[in-house]
């Protein structure tokens, strides 16, 4: 270690601004007050437009499979569907074959959203601050990133 090169402080990884995971949690709170007021225009929730993103995707999944992508309990998906159903965006049928498998269809409406919507990313682009290809490379880096902690569980 040359004379202008400091050794870290003791406990310097145990400062709140050093910690990866508060860097993480701070950013997603700041995302999703930034997606609240476009949402609000949409008439969603941010965990409703995720499950609406999985639909707009793949519409007729199964309860379970939205919770699959969504990384969550099936358990606690279901109010949410519940509302979004209450909405008109969605309608839950159980499934002949099993009754107790639900299944999720997009409604008219809920399809018709899918335009709305077209409107958010580059809003969020723009409150980003960063191009296409950062925020690309930053989606790369942080699915590496649960990818190596889901193998660690």
């Amino acid at each position: 270690m040359n004379a202008d090169t400091k050794a870290p402080a003791p406990g310097h990884e145990l400062l709140l601004d050093n910690q990866v995971c508060f860097a993480l949690h701070s950013t997603s709170l700041l995302m999703t007050k930034v997606y609240k007021p476009l949402l609000q225009a949409l008439g969603l929730t941010y965990p409703q437009y995720l499950a609406m993103l999985v639909l707009w995707e793949q519409d007729g999944l199964t309860v379970g499979e939205i919770s699959q992508h969504l990384l969550t309990d099936p358990g606690s998906l279901t109010p949410l569907l519940k509302r979004l159903e209450a909405e008109g965006l969605l309608k839950r049928t159980r499934s002949r074959e099993d009754e107790r498998v639900v299944l999720v269809h997009l409604t008219d409406q809920g399809r018709a959203l899918h335009t709305k919507a077209q409107s958010v990313p580059p809003c969020i682009l723009a409150a980003s601050g960063q191009t296409v290809e950062r925020l690309q490379q930053l989606q790369r880096d942080l699915l590496e990133l649960r990818t190596n902690l889901q193998k660690s569980l």
